[in-house]
Order: structure tokens, then sequence, then C-alpha cells
């Protein structure tokens, strides 16, 4: 008789236990043992020890099977298995990593922990595990059509559609059902998700909530300056719709004469667009997009222009803003130099033109949409024992549950985005559709996009400086685990199927086999595989900090983030008033409704996994576990570094900081 000491672990997580009995199976290159009885695992947190006994040896312990059954009248109940781990008879140690929810009655193969890529002679145990674990996958992670030009999305109405090992935690779940009933409830108790009518004192806004911030304070004091309406366009919440601009637009006919005062004598217009210092927002997406109607009143939204120079003192300020795409009489160009109201409102217009493309492109598309294809594409393509599985999962963590919530309760049909933005009731689709349509590779990918735009060089923005310094420690990390470790020459990489198939249904999937993109549609070289990984880690950690943790900083002083207006743009100048802005600013309670979003999309709930802290549990072996000691050392000095620069800084950039870039989209 040949005797395995096998250990179970069970989950610290709230409920991680379970009253349903399990049993296991060993299977090895010389056959599988019988089948063993664990008991019940009724312990949070607890490692459990047995023995399994065979007539004779196993062999390489290739993978085991657990079984999740009844115990007698017993309610069935959920099992976190995080691990099962086998000692061999001549004291051979194999890691079985697991981290996976088990719902009902179930049976579930775990494959050793090394990572292992098709490629060579593999034991047909393996290779019918992985085929067997894929065919199980793609029957739970089934793709749907989200809206017509979107990416496709995971074929689930409510979280409980859900694959169990993509739901919210307990402590997740009621920290955000908490976030969203507090910050509800104290406007609903203040009265003002009931008020209809427009603000009349702008001052009445700091009531709303009693929820402040640093920066939502400062955001009030200096929301009119131009300095801080062009510092948005490089840390702010949106720091990607800017780009240096090389020739003035045909469109946007802006002079010397216009600009003069604000340039001052010592240069000119065209000498700045020759040193590079003129940059363009252009909202031009916006034009024919369907407008919200709230209140009963019909909503508006401009496609405006706006040209910016790099000041003398290194100071990003727009020096003229046009309201449409076609110039003409009734479609003057505001000027820094104009009365103060005038450039006031036009400025709010842009902003609320800023609030539209960063929500529904650079936020809901680029981050949460094409994370939840990453991610849905991964558990279709690439088998646990896949060494791209085990770097990307954790990246993935609560994506899919998070999107669930946020197509109903959010963008779907009456949703907040229907209350409060004027993008809302059907606008949210075609907007969705129009980004896609223009996205490319090279905007995905931080080094390539702030190249395209012109933007290496301009001082003081700190989001290309932190976000350059966590793209370069994931790239080595991807470099490392990649080109050192699984895949020894290119060949490797063409010659995986299972790589293959992972990209080309995110090609398919996620971007709708636009080869305009410039999405690869195959893999075909380690180089390519870096690059593609790292943009999918940066995507789904750091950029989505970056275009979602200031929202309420930001934002939550309405005038600076307007979600709709309740007037068209102005045609005219010198007729602006105050009492005009008051008129064309969103009314009470579609301000309280914005901010309810404001504050929950931006509070992380609990149950973080902050990049500081990054941790992989799926890798088993000593080489990628050094790898990951080499990533989490990055990660705490570049925190130390971008806390160390804060300091002493009254407007400090905070959002790409590891220590508060969750790892994954969980909000």
């Amino acid at each position: 008789m040949v005797h395995y000491k096998v250990q179970v672990a069970t989950g610290r997580h709230f409920a991680a236990a379970s009253t349903d009995k399990v049993y296991i199976v060993l299977v090895g290159t010389n056959g599988e043992s019988t089948k063993k009885s664990l008991g019940q695992q009724l312990i949070v947190g607890a490692v459990q020890q047995y023995t399994v006994n065979t007539p004779g040896d196993l062999g390489e312990i290739l993978y085991v099977r657990l079984y999740k059954e009844r115990f007698l009248l017993f309610f069935t109940s959920p099992w976190f298995c995080k691990y099962v781990n086998v000692i061999s008879p001549d004291g051979k140690h194999y890691q079985f990593p697991c981290y996976h929810w088990l719902s009902g009655f179930r049976t579930i193969e775990i494959p050793e922990g090394k990572g292992v890529v098709l490629a060579g002679a593999l034991n047909p145990l393996i290779l019918q595990q992985r085929k067997s674990e894929l065919e199980r996958n793609k029957e739970k992670y089934r793709w749907k059509v989200y809206a017509e030009g979107a990416p496709y999305c995971i074929d689930a109405r409510k979280p409980k559609d859900l694959p169990s090992n993509e739901t919210f935690s307990c402590e997740k779940l009621s920290s955000f059902e908490f976030t969203l009933a507090a910050s509800g409830l104290e406007a609903a108790l203040k009265g003002y998700i009931y008020r209809s009518n427009p603000w009349k004192d702008l001052n009445h806004l700091h009531h709303v909530f009693s929820f402040k911030t640093h920066m939502s304070d400062l955001t009030s004091q200096i929301w009119m300056e131009d300095t801080f309406f062009g510092y948005q366009y490089l840390n702010g919440v949106n720091p990607m719709s800017v780009r240096k601009c090389t020739k003035i637009p045909n469109n946007f006919p802006v002079t010397q004469d216009m600009v003069a005062s604000t340039l001052g004598s010592s240069t000119d217009l065209q000498k700045e667009v020759e040193r590079g210092n003129i940059f363009l927002a252009d909202y031009n997406i916006l034009e024919g997009i369907p407008t919200n109607t709230i209140n009963g009143k019909k909503q508006y939204l401009a496609a405006p222009l706006c040209l910016l120079w790099k000041s003398l003192q290194d100071y990003l300020i727009p020096i003229a803003i046009q309201l449409g795409q076609q110039p003409g009489p009734e479609n003057p160009i505001f000027l820094a130099s104009d009365a103060e109201w005038d450039w006031t409102l036009a400025k709010i217009w842009v902003r609320n033109a800023e609030v539209q493309v960063h929500e529904l492109d650079y936020h809901l598309l680029r981050t949460h949409l094409l994370a939840e294809v990453f991610s849905i594409a991964t558990s279709r393509n690439l088998p646990m024992q896949h060494p791209l599985f085990k770097l990307l999962r954790p990246h993935f963590r609560y994506t899919l549950e998070i999107n669930v919530l946020a197509r109903s309760q959010l963008i779907g049909p009456g949703g907040l985005f229907d209350k409060a933005l004027v993008t809302g009731n059907g606008g949210v689709p075609i907007l969705v559709r129009k980004a896609l349509e223009r996205l490319t590779y090279t905007s995905l990918c931080l080094p390539d996009d702030l190249k395209d735009r012109g933007m290496e060089s301009i001082p003081k923005h700190y989001y290309r400086e932190d976000g350059m310094k966590i793209w370069s420690a994931m790239e080595k990390f991807v470099s490392n685990i990649v080109y050192y470790y699984y895949y020894k020459d290119d060949d490797m990489v063409s010659q995986d199927p299972e790589l293959q198939a992972w990209i080309k249904e995110i090609f398919k999937k996620g971007f709708l086999e636009r080869e305009s993109s410039g999405i690869p549609s195959s893999l075909r070289s380690r180089a390519e595989v870096i690059k593609f990984v790292t943009m999918v880690m940066f995507s789904c950690s750091a950029q989505h900090a970056a275009v979602n943790s200031g929202q309420f900083d930001f934002y939550s002083w309405m005038p600076n983030g307007p979600s709709s207006m309740r007037q068209p743009p102005p045609t005219k100048k010198w007729v602006t008033t105050f009492q005009s802005i008051l008129d064309a600013l969103p009314e009470i309670n579609t301000t309280a409704f914005s901010m309810i979003v404001l504050w929950l999309l931006s509070k992380e709930p609990n149950d973080k996994k902050p990049l500081k802290d990054y941790k992989n549990s799926y890798f088993t072996e000593d080489t990628p576990k050094e790898f990951t000691k080499e990533f989490q050392h990055c990660m705490a000095e570049i925190s130390k570094d971008i806390q160390q620069r804060n300091k002493g800084m009254n407007l400090m950039y905070l959002y790409l900081d590891p220590k508060v870039i969750e790892s994954s989209i969980s909000i």
C-alpha cells in the first residue's frame, strides 16, 4: 500500500466553509486513486490533513479531482477552495492552486501548479484535462451582444447568473451596498433627489453631501481658473483627450489677432504651433448623439473644439473655444479675453462634453467593457495551467459582476445615467459604438499613445510620469514571465493553439474584427505577447484608476463637470450673465443623482487588492515567485516616489499611486 499526504485549504473569506461533503481523487501518470472522502469543510481558513492510500505508485501526479456532494439533507452551500497540496511517498511536493468557489454539487479538476504551454509532447491526460476544462468554461462563460457595434459581454442579466467564481465576496457586496445606500439616503433625507427646480445659488452645492475630499473642496474654489481648466487635461480624471496641434484646423479658424492678448507680445500663434506649444481637444465624436429628456425637459449637447497653449510659466491654458464643429456667425469663437461670463459658460460647455466622452469612451469602453472581453476570453481559451491565465487572473477579479451591475443599474434603461446624463436614454450605446469605431491599439498602449498625441515632454504631466513608471514595471514583469521562462522562442508563441484562440476571440468579440484598429488577431512573437499582455494588465488596473478614482474630486463640484445642460449652446457673445449659467446647468435632482454615482464609483469598497500589495498565488514555481517579488518591490518604490512628490503640493496627483490602484476593475 502506498500513502500520499494531502492538504486541503479552505479560504478565509466569510462563508468560505461549506456543509457539503468533499471527495478527492489523485490522477497520475500511472493511474488514479479511488474516491476518498474528505468530509465537510466546515472551518473558514482551515488547512485539513488527510492520507490517500493507493495499491501502487501513481507516478507523477498530474491533477486532482474534487467532488462536492450533498451531506445528508443539509442545504447546499458554496465552498472556497484555496489549494490542494500533495506529498508523494518519495517526498516530492505537488501544489494545486485552485482559488475557486465551488457552488452546488459539482466536480472540478485542478491541474498541478507548474505553468505549461501546449508545446512538445504532453501527457494525453493533461491534454484531455485542459480540453475538458475549456469546454466547461465555454458553457459557463457565454457571449452576448450588449449593443450593436459595441464589444460583446457576458451572458448574464443579474449577478446570480454569473459563474460562482466571478461574484463579489460578502465583504465587498456589503460595503458596495452600504456606500450606495448611504449616499442615496443622505440625498433623499435632505430632499435633493425630489427637487426638480434649478439651482439659485451655487454655494448650496456644498450641502448636498456631507462627504468631502481635499480635492473636491479645492475644485470648488478654483474651478473658474484657466490654469485649473488646462491642468485637468494633464492630470484630471481624463488625461486622454488632448493632443499636440501641428496645424490649426480649417473648421476652427482661430487667428493671431484673436489670441494676441493672451499670448503676449513676445510670440505669436504660428510660432507657438511650430514650437509645439499649442494643443487641441476636439469633441467631434459627440456630433449627432441623441440627447436625453430629464424632468420632462429636453437636454442639450455640444461638440466643441478647444485650443490650449503651454504658457511661458508651463501652464496649459485654454485660449479659444468653438462650441460647434462648423464655424459661422451662429457659432462664434469664444476667447480668454472675452467677458467673464461668456468665457466661463464656454468652458462649462467643454467640461460637459468632456464628461460624456470621459465616462462613455475612456472609462466605460476602454476599461470596463474591454476588461470584460479580456476576462471572458481568458476563461474560455486559457486553462488554469496556462502561464498567461495565472498572470492575468488577478486583474479580472470582480470585473464581471461590476459590469453586470453597471448594465442593470447605471447605464441600462431607467438607470442612473438616464436620470442624470445628457447622453442617457439611448445615447450611451451610440456613443460607445462611435468610440469603438475610432479606437486603436496605439491609443491603448500608454507609450504609443503619449507619442501619438505629442504628450511626451509637456511639463507637470503627472499622469504620464506615474503611468510610464507603472507601464515599464509591468512590461518587465510580463517579459520575465513570457520571455525567460515559458516561451523559449517565437515559434512556441505561434504554435500555441490556446494563445492563438485567445487573441483571435478578443479581436472578434472585443474589436469586432476591425483591422483598422491595429489590434492583432494573432500573436507571432514573444515581443507581441509582452506588449499585448502589458496593455491588458495596465488597462485593467492603472488605467482604470486614472479615469475612475478622481471622479468625485473633479466632478462633484457640478459646474466643473455638469452631466447635462438645459439650454442650447450660446450663439452670441456679450449676452451671457451669471443667471444664464444657472439656467443652463442641471437641476437639483439631476445634480444629486450624479453626485450619488460619483461617490459610489470613486470610493473603492472593502476587500481590496492594491498593486502595492500585489500577490499572485497562481504561480507555484520559484522563478515566477522571484519575478513577482521584483514587481512588488517596483510598485513599493513607485508609491514611495509619488508620495514624496506630493508632499507640499496643494494640487496633488494621487490616482496612480500603487498604494491606491486596485489590481482589477471592481468598481
